[in-house]
Order: structure tokens, then C-alpha cells, then sequence
């Protein structure tokens, strides 16, 4: 546990990325293993799986009414020295995400076929998405209340034992997804539904472990049986919450765009751009982490009142993101078709996610600052700015994709080039959303505004 009111903030931030970026990059290897064995299965099992993780976008959003409220709310009250409202708010996360979780399987069972077979581009690959998602679905379930437990720790400034507990469940996933995926051992592969079992299994015994650590990591909250739903303090977490979730909802939709737009292109080229985007988001973890690390930090700081922390946490992160990003984008330029050929041995899929990554990565640094600036919202408990510049996607991106899809003369490349503009434009309003919302949130505590 951590008071992030004191002490050096470059400090906090480094310290806290590390550890969340760690747990980041773990909880990426889920898919990224998943794809590894899988595509020995052909382009369409790597188009399925692509396809069927849209639903983990599904979830990440929806898991922001929970973690995004929880995690401001209790940052607030650990900051003022409220050890009571941290408690109230951190039972009602947990029960708002056990009942969001029931529903989300009920949900996803029930409407995730039909939505499959209006993205993926063949029946085959319909199918392989199919099996993927009803095997992955429990895994999907586990990160609502996880999202709660999390949250909390996250708040207090415990950001180690998460780490360690997810580093398990990665190693509980490499283990069995060879066995269950390819039938190492056994003779008895399961391809794709292999792959969604292992990571099911793996994610159900994450959350177990959550609970049972919970109360030794930090002692402002216990885990006990207080859960009865409090519609007053669930009205508190989704106001914040709510507009973060539609900012990740946005993503979603921007991702099943982009996938059903470069639907005539074939199998490959939805193959591609699966595997190009989950390298690329294991490319973004290390600016992620750093964002995740914003918000404990401001939110403490906010809920002290100490105003130039504030704005220093966000100077601070944003300029480490920039840095990190700007490094990673050289990289990317020099040789993008290394971090995808492990991922599939077909020349036209890597050829679509090695260009894929090359011009994307023009944005990586307008990203880093998107990230810092979600996090400094969700920091000060407002988190509608982020669902605002989010928005600006669905003009400067959605409609023009669907257009462009219409277009004989359309290359892959040109839905690539798109999402740069579109990312950068997002970006400039991010910033100046903040800017904006920093100037009224600051000057109620007396504070200067620079």
C-alpha cells in the first residue's frame, strides 16, 4: 500500500508502470499465445479467433463501469484519509461486477453468434469464431469482478501482487493451450477451442487468487461478504464509469469497422490485420502503463486537494509516453514484419499485418497522449471528456471506412492511412479537453491554473 500524496511523482509513475506494464504485458500473452498455436491451424482458425476476441472489447468496456468508477472513487477517499467510503465503494464494485458478469454470459451465449456471422468473412472462419468464443466466454465473465478487485488495489497504490497473480495465470495458460490447441502430450487437439478452454482455465483461477490475496495487500478495504447492492453508491460509480465505458465501446466499434470493411479483401487480409492489431496493442503496454499509473497517482493527489500534483502527474506521463512511443515507432519503421511473423507462416497474412504495423505506427505517439489523458479523466471523476474524443472517431473514422469499403479503387493500405488521421485527430481533443476540464476542476481548491 502507498501514499502517492508524497514523494516524488516521476518516482510514482516509474515505479507504478513497471509493475503495471509487467502485469500488462502478461495479460497480453493470453492472446498472443492463443495465436501462436492456433495458427497452425490455417489463416481461417487465425481470422476466427481474431474475429471472436472482438467480444474481449465487448467486455473491456463494459468493465470500465466498474473500474473506472471504482478506481477514482477510492483513489478519492484513500487521498482524503477515508477508509470508510473506500470500503462502501469498493463492495459495491464487486457486486455490481458479479451481476454484470452473469448477465454478460447470458448475453454473449446468446447473441455472439449472430454478430459473428456479420463480421467474419467466411463460413469457415464463422465457425472457427464460433467455437473460439463459447470456450472464452467464462474467461470474459472473470474480468468484472475482477476489474473491481483490481481497481481497488490499483487505488491504494498496490500494483505488485496483481502482477505476480497474473504472471501465474499466463504460465497457467502456455501450459495448457499446447495441450488443449495442438494435443501435445495427449494426440487430441482441439484447435481454436483448445485455445479458448486454456485461457478460460487460466483467467477463473486469476480471479480465485484476487480474492484470496485481497486482504493482505493493503488495509484500507476487506473482502467479505457485504454485498448487497446499493442502488445510491452503483449510481456514483457508473456516472463515472458509464462514459468510459462508451469510450472503450467505441473502440469496439472502430475494430468491427475496420474488420467488416476489409471483408472483400479475403481471409488474409482480416488475418493480418488481427494479428497486426494484437501485436500492436503488446506494442502499446508500455504507454498503457504508464496511463494506468496516472490515475491513482492524480486521483489521490485530487482527492487531497493538492492541485500542482495534479497537473504534474500529467506533465510528467506525457511526456514519458511520448518518449516510449516515439522510440517504439522507430522500431516499427525498421523492420515491422519481425514481432508478426512468429503468429502465422502464410507470406500474404504477415505481408497485411507487417504493413499494417509500419503505417500505424505513424500515430503511436498521438496514442501515448490519448492514454495519458483517459487517465488523468478518470483520475479527477469525470471521465465524459474521454467518451467525447473518443466520439470524434465515429466522423473522422467510421463513416469515411464505410465509404472507402464501397470504393473499387480501395487498397488495404488506404484504411491504414485513415485510422493515422483519425487517431491524431482524437489526440489534439483529448488535450484540449483536459486542458479545459483541469482549469474547472482545479480552481475549486483556490489552486492557480496554468
Amino acid at each position: 500500500m502507498r501514499d502517492l500524496t508524497q514523494g516524488t511523482i516521476w518516482r510514482h509513475l516509474v515505479e507504478m508502470a513497471l509493475f503495471i506494464g509487467a502485469g500488462l504485458i502478461v495479460q497480453t500473452l493470453y492472446m498472443l499465445i492463443d495465436l501462436y498455436f492456433v495458427a497452425r491451424f490455417g489463416k481461417e482458425a487465425v481470422a476466427g479467433v481474431a474475429s471472436a476476441s472482438s467480444a474481449m472489447f465487448i467486455a473491456m468496456s463494459i468493465s470500465q463501469l466498474v473500474s473506472a468508477g471504482a478506481l477514482a472513487l477510492i483513489s478519492h477517499a484513500v487521498g482524503r484519509k477515508d477508509p470508510e467510503d473506500a470500503q462502501l465503494v469498493f463492495e459495491q464494485a464487486l457486486s455490481l461486477g458479479l451481476v454484470i458478469g452473469a448477465l454478460f454470459l447470458c448475453l454473449g451465449y446468446g447473441l455472439g453468434p449472430w454478430l459473428l456471422r456479420r463480421i467474419a468473412a467466411d463460413r469457415a472462419t464463422t465457425v472457427n469464431a464460433r467455437h473460439y468464443l463459447f470456450t472464452y466466454l467464462p474467461a470474459l465473465a472473470t474480468m468484472f469482478p475482477s476489474a473491481a478487485l483490481g481497481s481497488a488495489l490499483r487505488a491504494s497504490g498496490v500494483v505488485g501482487m496483481p502482477m505476480m497473480l497474473q504472471s501465474g495465470t499466463v504460465l497457467v495458460n502456455a501450459i495448457l493451450a499446447p495441450i488443449l490447441v495442438i494435443g501435445l502430450g495427449t494426440g487430441y487437439p482441439f484447435g481454436v477451442i483448445g485455445a479458448g478452454l486454456a485461457s478460460a482455465i487460466a483467467a477463473v483461477a486469476g480471479l480465485i487468487g484476487l480474492c484470496v490475496l485481497f486482504n493482505r495487500a493493503q488495509s484500507h478495504m476487506r473482502l467479505h461478504s457485504a454485498l448487497r447492492p446499493r442502488m445510491d453508491v452503483w449510481k456514483r460509480i457508473t456516472a463515472i464509469g458509464l462514459p468510459a465505458t462508451g469510450e472503450f465501446a467505441l473502440i469496439f466499434i472502430t475494430t468491427a469497422v475496420a474488420y467488416w470493411s476489409i471483408r472483400g479483401f479475403g481471409p488474409q487480409a482480416q488475418a493480418g490485420y488481427g494479428i497486426g492489431a494484437r501485436v500492436m496493442q503488446a506494442i502499446f503496454l508500455p504507454a498503457m502503463a504508464v496511463a494506468f499509473a496516472t490515475g491513482p497517482i492524480a486521483g489521490q493527489n485530487f482527492g487531497a486537494r493538492h492541485a500542482q500534483r495534479v497537473r504534474d502527474t500529467f506533465r510528467h506521463a506525457a511526456l514519458m509516453g511520448a518518449v516510449i512511443m516515439l522510440a517504439l515507432t522507430a522500431l516499427c519503421q525498421i523492420n515491422p514484419a519481425l514481432p508478426v511473423r512468429p503468429f502465422s507462416n502464410d507470406p500474404a497474412v504477415t505481408a497485411v499485418a507487417a504493413e499494417f504495423l509500419r503505417i500505424a505506427s505513424w500515430n503511436f505517439v498521438a496514442v501515448g497522449l490519448t492514454f495519458s489523458c483517459s487517465g488523468m479523466f478518470q483520475a479527477l471523476g469525470d471521465t465524459r471528456p474521454a467518451l467525447i474524443s473518443s466520439a470524434s472517431r465515429l466522423l473522422t473514422y467510421v463513416v469515411p471506412a464505410v465509404w472507402l469499403a464501397g470504393q473499387p479503387w480501395a487498397a488495404l493500405r488506404d484504411f491504414w492511412y485513415l485510422s493515422v488521421a483519425s487517431l491524431t485527430v482524437q489526440a489534439v481533443f483529448a488535450v484540449a479537453l483536459l486542458r479545459h476540464q483541469l482549469h474547472h476542476k482545479l480552481k475549486l481548491f483556490g489552486a492557480p491554473v496554468s
